[in-house]
């Protein structure tokens, strides 16, 4: 990190990523990346989902033309809080990354405070290997993952570690920990 003022967004997504993401390796491929300090994190303002897939195309083309960056992180610090409105949002990024030719370049992973998988309970701790502390797409190069995919034995498997991990681990254990993740780090 830079001199810059950092936001609350950023910190506490920072700590997400390592207490979580990279700690319990939910994505075998982040501490590489952590390590490089090749993430960006980008905090956006916004709170209409048409400023905000704006914002999103824009973080798109500083990946095109910034090769340093592997990776970006889009945490919407207002907006976006009912999960249902983030999922409107996260269809209509996937749709304009596809019209705008980015398709086949970047993907979009998602992840929310709320996040519930489809045909899950709310209560089930799984929910939580897409659990952050604010609403947050994810950039990803698709040539940088396939890469990293065809290194990694048996990538087929990492969700369904991760599905048990957390059910092992138990909701309250999850609970606990991304509420630390929002607690100021010394």
């Amino acid at each position: 990190m830079n001199n810059q003022t950092v936001s609350v967004a950023e910190l506490q997504t920072r700590q997400w990523v390592s207490n979580v993401i990279v700690k319990y390796n939910f994505c075998p491929f982040a501490r590489k990346e952590v390590e490089n300090n090749c993430i960006h994190y980008y905090t956006s303002q916004s709170v209409s989902i048409d400023d905000a897939v704006m914002e999103m195309l824009e973080q798109c083309n500083q990946l095109n033309s910034l090769a340093e960056r592997e990776t970006t992180l889009i945490m919407f610090e207002q907006g976006f809080i009912d999960f249902e409105e983030f999922l409107d949002l996260v269809d209509l990024a996937n749709a304009l990354l596809v019209a705008q030719g980015f398709e086949g370049k970047y993907q979009i992973a998602n992840f929310h405070p709320d996040y519930v998988f489809a045909d899950s309970d709310e209560s089930d701790a799984a929910n939580y290997t897409n659990r952050s502390p604010f609403p947050t797409l994810h950039l990803i190069r698709e040539a940088s993952m396939s890469a990293a995919l065809d290194e990694y034995n048996e990538p087929e498997s990492i969700p369904e570690h991760n599905i048990n991990l957390a059910r092992r681990k138990g909701i309250d254990f999850w609970q606990a920990l991304l509420e630390n993740c929002k607690k100021p780090s010394m």
